[in-house]
C-alpha cells in the first residue's frame, strides 16, 4: 500500500444524509480517504454502505451534506466524478458470451480508446487471466470472473476505485485472489473504497476502517486504533486449533490466482466504467 499520499483526499464525505420515503437510510455521514489507500466501510446489511456508494458515484442524489471525489463536487460536477471512477458491485457484470478478452476490448472500444487489443492483453496479463484469456467468461471460476471484472474496471486508468462488496458469494480462495488484486491497486496508485460486512476482509486489505451503523459513522480509525478501544486481552497458552478456512484451503492448495475453469452463478448487476454505464 502506498505511504505516499497526497495532502488533498481523494474523497471527502461531510454530512449525507439519504432517506427513501419514512426510513432514514443515512443520517449525517462524514468521512475522508486519502489518495492511493484502502479505506474499508465496514457494515451489516442495511446499514447504508452501497446507498452511500451509489451517491459518491453520482448514481443517487443525497438529501442533505456535500461529497468530492477526486476533487469534484458529486451534485455540481457528476460528468467530470464519472471520469474519475470506476463502480464494481457485489456480482461480477461481465458478458458470459464473450470471452475474457473480448470483455475487456468491448469497454476500451466503448470508452473510446486507442489499441483496445493492447490494453486487453496487458490487463489479462496483470491479472494473470492472460492463458484463459479466450475462453468464454461462462467458464471461469468465481474469482476468475471478479478479477477479469475488476479489470473491466480499470480500462481508462480512473483514479478512484469503489468495490461494492466485492467478495459476495465467492469461496475461500477466490476470496484470496481479490484481496491480492485490491493490494495491487493501491500498489499501483489507485484510490480504493471497499465496502464489506466482513471484519476479516477489512482487517487485511484497510489502511482505515470506518464502521457505519444505522447510518451514521461510529469509529473511523486505523485497525490500530480500533483495536486499542478495548482492553489488551489476557496472554495464555492454549493450543490453537486450525480453521475451516484453513482446512479447506491446505486440502484444496492455495493457488494464488490460478485459471482452474468452473462456473459459478451470480446476479449480473450494473457497473459504471469511466462514465458509461454498462448492464
Amino acid at each position: 500500500m502506498r505511504t505516499d499520499q497526497a495532502p488533498n483526499p481523494a474523497i471527502r464525505v461531510r454530512g449525507i444524509e439519504k432517506s427513501f420515503k419514512d426510513l432514514q437510510v443515512l443520517r449525517g455521514v462524514d468521512f475522508e480517504v486519502d489518495s492511493g489507500s484502502i479505506f474499508a466501510l465496514l457494515g451489516s446489511n442495511g446499514a447504508g454502505k452501497t446507498t452511500l456508494v451509489r451517491i459518491l458515484s453520482t448514481l443517487l442524489k443525497a438529501d442533505a451534506g456535500t461529497a468530492t471525489v477526486n476533487g469534484f463536487d458529486v451534485a455540481a460536477d457528476p460528468g467530470e466524478v464519472r471520469e474519475s471512477i470506476s463502480l464494481t458491485g457485489q456480482f461480477a457484470a461481465v458478458d458470459e458470451v464473450l470471452s475474457g478478452r473480448e470483455n475487456l476490448v468491448l469497454i476500451a472500444r466503448l470508452r473510446h480508446l486507442k489499441d483496445a487489443g493492447r490494453i486487453a492483453d496487458d490487463l489479462l496479463d496483470r491479472f494473470s487471466l492472460t492463458e484463459a484469456g479466450n475462453r468464454k467468461a461462462a467458464t471461469y471460476s468465481g474469482g476468475m470472473r471478479r478479477r477479469l471484472d475488476i479489470a473491466m474496471s480499470l480500462i481508462g486508468n480512473p483514479p478512484v476505485i469503489f468495490l461494492d462488496e466485492p467478495t459476495t458469494g465467492l469461496d475461500p480462495q477466490a476470496r484470496l485472489e481479490v484481496w491480492r488484486t485490491v493490494k495491487q491497486l493501491a500498489d499501483g496508485g489507485t484510490t480504493v473504497l471497499l465496502t464489506t460486512q466482513y471484519l476479516d476482509e477489512a482487517e487485511h486489505l484497510a489502511d482505515r476502517i470506518a464502521i457505519l451503523h444505522q447510518g451514521t459513522i461510529i469509529r473511523n480509525g486505523t485497525l490500530a486504533e480500533l483495536k486499542s478501544l478495548l482492553p489488551a486481552a489476557m496472554v495464555e497458552c492454549v493450543e490453537k486449533q486450525p480453521s475451516l478456512e484453513e482446512v479447506f484451503l491446505s486440502l484444496v492448495g492455495d493457488t494464488g490466482g490460478t485459471e482452474d475453469a468452473g462456473r459459478s452463478d451470480g446476479d449480473r448487476a450494473g457497473k459504471v466504467h469511466a462514465g458509461k454505464e454498462t448492464p
